[in-house]
């Protein structure tokens, strides 16, 4: 006997309090196996995969692509234990009148009167701990048992299926039907389905199975197609490119960023004279009724664009409240220095001998920032300014600011204090990989002491950037360029570096930053100053 239950959204830590669903990974009617990702959604700080703590046969969806959700808010309900026998019983009715067991309404004639969600613990189950649910919903923690298989329900013998009616605060999604469409690309991302075909009892139409795989394996047909990463899967189903068309360059064929970038480069460019856009692709707006156009202008090419308003919301409302919060309660100064960073560009290249591990100029500036705080521990520090004191960290979180497709974002190298040039060069480079897919963790965002923030690669010399709230300091470092530079006693071309540190005022005076700043610049200059830090 099935009994519905619903899986609200869970809280997802670091204090947030709503998410915004991206891509959902099920289909109304879809078997789904315990702790398996449901829905992908974005938060303040990161894309999480929301996996289900429950078992079962999806009965409804609520909130469309692009819908905010509050934390506790339904996201889908699942028959857990139903069988094929009994779906048409296990799910809700949505014709009117009829009771939902989601609402406690009466249970149709011949149904299961499934009790409310919070009537059982998520670790019980009405078919003697089969379909139990695991409780575990943050993304990497599950049960330790193998997956259930994950099947698809067809439309067939069955009664059809529809989608519980929403409770206040959210809307209910789902065809009417039961799901029969196969992995579409960029789809789930979780599993893969496999070509056999299975009988089901009672003309249930049960025709596909799936077993758990790697995370983004799919298949339709008889390719596999695999991807990890949902903002590969995103860029593929905006640009309407079939995965299956796509190699991967990756470990095992898994499918990069790069491979979906050329294929779709490829894809425009076979794409005849005159066809229509690919789907995802920005064309001219036409003006709104109402909207003067220029005296003369034409109906056409000279028409005025719509204005544009992009909301405040996940990713990009949480940092503008940041930036605002810092300025708001941060008294900041900044200072600046001209460094000349030739010798800095010649340790590295000797240091980057073939069949030695690669080491990145960022991480050489990021090993030069731990050596200063060590020297000037005044700036890895925050304010607590309900007890009104320096707090002074022990250890260096080191964030260092990345421009990802998603906005600016901030990973954070733990105990950058402790690690090498080199290792510092690897963990710099996993996060920047990281963040460019949209995957990092909560935890690879938060907790940074000090952020180094190389506005270089923009081609700009200088800038004073914000300081990253609680922080208490940010080294910034311009591009480096070819300019006349007076060389032991002679004018010559060197290659020149502008430096600066915005510090909160709070923690130092002048002369501590100018010293910490002094001594960056220091190192830069010659970088066997840091021989004696070792």
């Amino acid at each position: 006997m099935a009994v519905v239950r619903e899986f609200t959204l869970p809280d997802l830590g670091e204090g947030l309090t709503e998410a915004t669903i991206v891509h959902w990974l099920v289909e109304v009617g879809e078997v789904v196996a315990i702790d398996q990702p449901v829905v992908e959604v974005e938060t303040a700080k990161a894309m999480v995969e929301v996996p289900c703590p429950y078992g079962g046969v999806v009965t409804a969806r609520f909130g469309e692509e692009g819908t905010e959700v509050p934390v506790g808010e339904p996201l889908v309900t699942v028959a857990v234990g139903a069988v094929p026998e009994d779906l048409a019983g296990a799910v809700p009715s949505t014709e009117p009148g009829s009771g939902t067991a989601a609402q406690g309404g009466a249970p149709e004639a011949g149904a299961a009167a499934a009790p409310p969600a919070s009537a059982s613990a998520p670790g019980s189950s009405a078919e003697g701990g089969a379909d139990a649910g695991s409780g575990n919903v943050l993304v990497g923690y599950g049960t330790s048992a193998a997956a259930a298989r994950r099947r698809r329900i067809r439309p067939g013998g069955a009664s059809p299926m529809g989608g519980a009616q929403r409770p206040p605060g959210g809307a209910a999604s789902g065809p009417a039907g039961v799901a029969a469409a196969d992995h579409a690309p960029g789809g789930s991302g979780g599993v893969h389905a496999e070509a056999a075909a299975v009988g089901a009892a009672g003309g249930a139409g049960i025709t596909g199975a799936y077993g758990a795989a790697g995370a983004g394996a799919e298949e339709a047909g008889s390719r596999t197609v695999a991807v990890i990463s949902p903002l590969v899967r995103r860029m593929a189903r905006e640009h309407g490119l079939d995965l299956r068309e796509v190699t991967g360059s990756g470990r095992d064929g898994l499918i990069l960023r790069t491979d979906v970038e050329c294929a779709i480069r490829e894809l425009r460019e076979r794409e005849p004279a005159g066809a229509a856009p690919l789907p995802g692709a920005v064309t001219p707006a036409a003006p709104s009724p109402g909207v003067a156009r220029p005296a003369g202008a034409a109906a056409g090419a000279g028409a005025l664009p719509e204005e544009e308003r992009i909301p405040l919301k996940g990713m990009v409302g949480a940092a503008a409240e940041k930036f605002s919060r810092s300025r708001r309660e941060i008294p900041e100064a900044t200072c600046w220095v001209d460094a000349d960073a030739t010798e800095l560009l010649a340790a590295r290249r000797a240091m980057n001998v073939p069949g030695a591990p690669k080491v990145s100029l960022l991480a050489l500036l990021a090993r030069i920032c731990t050596a200063a705080l060590a020297r000037f521990p005044q700036l890895n520090a925050t304010v607590d300014t309900k007890a009104q004191e320096i707090v002074r960290l022990p250890a260096v979180h080191l964030g260092f600011a990345a421009q990802t497709e998603r906005g600016l974002m901030v990973p954070v190298v733990r105990d950058a204090h402790v690690r090498t040039v080199e290792e510092l060069s690897a963990e710099i480079a996993r996060l920047t990989e990281t963040a460019r897919a949209g995957g990092l963790s909560l935890a690879e965002l938060t907790h940074g002491t000090f952020t180094l923030n190389n506005y270089g690669v923009f081609g700009v010399d200088g800038s004073t950037p914000i300081i990253n709230h609680p922080e208490a300091a940010m080294l910034g470092v311009g591009r480096i360029a070819a300019k006349p530079w007076v060389h032991e006693g002679e004018l010559a071309v060197r290659q020149v570096v502008q430096l600066s540190l915005t510090f909160d005022h709070r923690v130092c005076d002048g002369g501590t930053a100018g010293g910490f700043l002094r001594f960056v610049a220091d190192c830069v200059e010659a970088p066997a100053l840091l021989l004696r830090m070792l």
